[in-house]
């Protein structure tokens, strides 16, 4: 992903295309309202929690953070659709995001009930001093809480899930190019071409060895511009996948994944990392994941990741392509 812009705006427009009503309802989201929250998820944007806090629907892969105690956080990015809080704790560096309604539904986000509207969600420069914790985050004049938490990870019929067949071979094309071969495929900012990493890569998931799949990821932690390098969005959705669908190995793989990008990539890309490596996705690439079992329309479900960012949603996409291919290679009986 090259900016965060770009992420933000693109995805926008694909959920316009999904369906209407609220964006948990469209990315298919499942949503716990809190006691005493609106019975329904489409809060005004005037709308007001405890004290004066601006409501909003969380990630539970960032209650922890929102719970504990309050902690000072910096910002590290604010643009119109979100901004991103880097947040000390005892384990290390965490990422928090403040969302708007369109923007890409990240696993680490709070997410408002309202559109960015070409406004910026707050104006503050990366550096600001910000407070996340004792259920709220404050930035600026804006402090935001929890009305209702949603789950990133998405809730598959088995722990080994089969795919559609059908499925697989639609987000294949979609991700590939019809008739294409994958040999073709590259990516923007990364190196292409038989000696570059997704070529290595395709070599590993060809020989069904997942123990090279996983040396790929030192060429590709940290590879290509922005926040979200497209390598590390490839590995995120490898690993997603691999933790998903149930590989033996997925925990092996992820630990080699997230030791890997400590002082690698960006501290956005880690947390994202880590993330996947819990098998918490975003919103878009959980409603992938869901088409593929018969749980909701894929095609504009793929549509819907492959418009996050200029690079971030093919590479996701690619990502979990990945997986199902080492997945149906080294675990299933041929």
């Amino acid at each position: 992903m090259r900016t965060i812009d770009e992420s933000t705006s693109g995805q926008g427009r694909a959920d316009q295309q999904v369906a209407r009503g609220g964006r948990a309802a469209r990315a298919g989201v499942p949503t716990i309202l809190l006691s005493g929250a609106p019975a329904t998820a489409e809060v005004s944007a005037g709308a007001r929690g405890p004290a004066g806090a601006v409501p909003t629907q969380a990630s539970t892969g960032v209650a922890e953070l929102l719970r504990g105690p309050v902690r000072e956080a910096r910002v590290l990015l604010s643009v119109p659709a979100a901004v991103y809080l880097t947040v000390q704790t005892p384990q290390g560096t965490d990422v928090v995001g403040v969302l708007t309604s369109d923007a890409a539904r990240l696993p680490l986000g709070c997410v408002l009930f309202r559109p960015a509207n070409g406004r910026p969600l707050v104006s503050v420069p990366s550096g600001a001093r910000a407070l996340v914790g004792g259920g709220r985050v404050t930035v600026g004049d804006l402090t935001v809480s929890a009305a209702a938490w949603w789950d990133p990870r998405p809730k598959l019929p088995t722990a080994h899930p089969a795919l559609l067949p059908e499925g697989v071979r639609q987000l294949r094309s979609a991700v590939y190019g019809e008739g294409v071969p994958h040999s073709a495929f590259a990516l923007p900012g990364l190196p292409s071409g038989p000696s570059g990493p997704l070529a290595a890569l395709r070599g590993a998931v060809r020989r069904a060895d997942l123990d090279a799949a996983l040396r790929t990821a030192t060429r590709l932690i940290g590879l290509g511009p922005g926040l979200t390098p497209a390598g590390d969005d490839v590995l995120a959705g490898t690993t997603a996948g691999l933790v998903l669908l149930g590989h033996p190995a997925a925990e092996r793989f992820a630990l080699g994944v997230t030791s890997l990008a400590a002082g690698r990539t960006t501290e956005l890309s880690r947390a994202l990392l880590r993330h996947a490596a819990a098998g918490r996705v975003s919103g878009e690439f959980a409603a992938v994941l869901r088409g593929l079992v018969g749980d909701g329309a894929l095609a504009p479900a793929i549509r819907a990741l492959l418009a996050t960012g200029s690079t971030s949603g093919r590479a996701l996409a690619l990502g979990l392509c990945t997986a199902i291919d080492l997945v149906d290679r080294t675990t299933r009986p041929r």
